[in-house]
């Protein structure tokens, strides 16, 4: 195997499998790639959380590795993994896998990030080696950790053909940017890519919506779509030191508990509406930190299926807005299928991360290999 995935090897297939701060559930994709180049795109697939899953998982927010509720959310993260990537292995060989695992805290200005879940416990499993643990390193660093895809996302521009400079919008529970300039060849060169977290993306709103109507979020955007934004409250929350701060910088998923008693004399509708402006308003902010206007924004991530926020991201931008399905690239898998670009980056001894994209002194590869073990 470790010739296979070796630094002289070709392309390989390699499972992805990401789990975000939404706590909705796992996704898993195939991608065959020698770590620089996309070869190809395989088979993905996609398993929701239960009740009681996410129940452990939401428990075990904001605690680092000693903390009560890890051990349960961490097995919760590595038998939901291994459930899913069996599934896509029975019909699709895998020569490495990317196990991002759950993120409960991450606190990069204290030096350290927590992913629960232990990759060798999926190694043993799946008899398949496991890249996993991708942010510590770089973190350790001085990096933020975060946001791990923009190298994947400058390898998506050059896959699909773009000519001129684009960004990536992914919205999950915080909304991440990547500006990526697709005619340099390597991601890891300066003026190639620059990326941040924006801000609050779905997070807020499904903390909403689970607490005044009991569901996980806002099917569609339906609610949100039926209120009014109050204006007055999205830019007083512009007001927070984070959005002014230069990036690359990087949120935890829990790092605006203001944001919730902002909006609690409103309406659910316009509650609702008016955390999709601030998720929205907050992209818009961060856009003047790009090098150069992006010619498109491609929205990835469970956000772009809210249409309220689509709605307010086309209205606050000045760039076209556009679903990155159009592109033909698949917008609910972009995430997993980073994560196996970067395990096998990983296993190649190729940097993940770099100075404009988390703030780290000099490119990083982070990541821990584990192979399966031998009876």
């Amino acid at each position: 195997m470790a010739d296979v995935i070796g630094s002289k090897a070709g392309a390989i297939w390699a499972l992805g499998m990401m789990s975000g701060t939404s706590l909705d559930g796992v996704d898993a994709a195939l991608v065959q790639t020698d770590g620089i180049r996309i070869q190809a795109f395989g088979p993905s697939t996609y398993a929701d959380y239960s009740d009681d899953q996410r129940t452990d998982l939401r428990a075990a927010l904001g605690q680092w590795p000693d903390g009560p509720g890890v051990t349960p959310a961490a097995q919760v993260s590595e038998a939901a993994h291994i459930a899913l990537a069996r599934t896509l292995l029975a019909g699709h060989d895998a020569d490495l896998l990317g196990y991002h695992g759950q993120t409960l805290a991450h606190d990069p200005e204290g030096g350290r990030t927590h992913q629960a879940g232990d990759g060798q416990v999926l190694a043993d499993a799946l008899n398949v080696p496991v890249v996993w643990d991708f942010r510590s390193e770089d973190v350790s660093q001085g990096g933020e950790g975060a946001p791990l895809a923009p190298f994947f996302h400058h390898a998506c521009a050059r896959f699909i053909g773009a000519d001129a400079p684009i960004a990536f919008l992914n919205l999950g529970g915080v909304g991440n940017v990547t500006w990526v300039e697709p005619r340099i060849e390597t991601p890891e060169a300066s003026n190639t890519c620059l990326a941040f977290d924006t801000g609050p993306a779905n997070a807020p709103i499904n903390d909403l919506m689970l607490a005044r109507r009991g569901k996980a979020l806002d099917q569609g955007g339906a609610l949100a779509l039926s209120g009014t934004a109050d204006e007055g409250i999205v830019q007083a929350f512009l007001e927070h030191p984070y959005f002014t701060r230069q990036p690359p910088k990087s949120l935890d998923r829990d790092q605006f508990p203001e944001l919730l008693p902002a909006v609690s004399d409103l309406s659910d509708a316009d509650a609702a509406r008016t955390l999709a402006a601030c998720a929205a308003e907050v992209v818009a902010q961060g856009m003047t930190h790009c090098p150069s206007p992006p010619t498109r924004l491609l929205v990835t991530g469970g956000g772009r299926k809210n249409a309220a926020i689509m709605q307010e991201l086309s209205a606050r931008l000045s760039v076209p807005v556009q679903d990155i399905d159009d592109t033909g690239l698949d917008g609910d898998m972009l995430e997993a299928q980073a994560f196996a670009y970067l395990a096998v980056r990983v296993a190649r001894g190729l940097p993940t991360s770099g100075p404009s994209t988390t703030g780290v002194a000099a490119p990083v590869g982070g990541g821990k290999l584990s192979y399966p073990e031998k009876d």
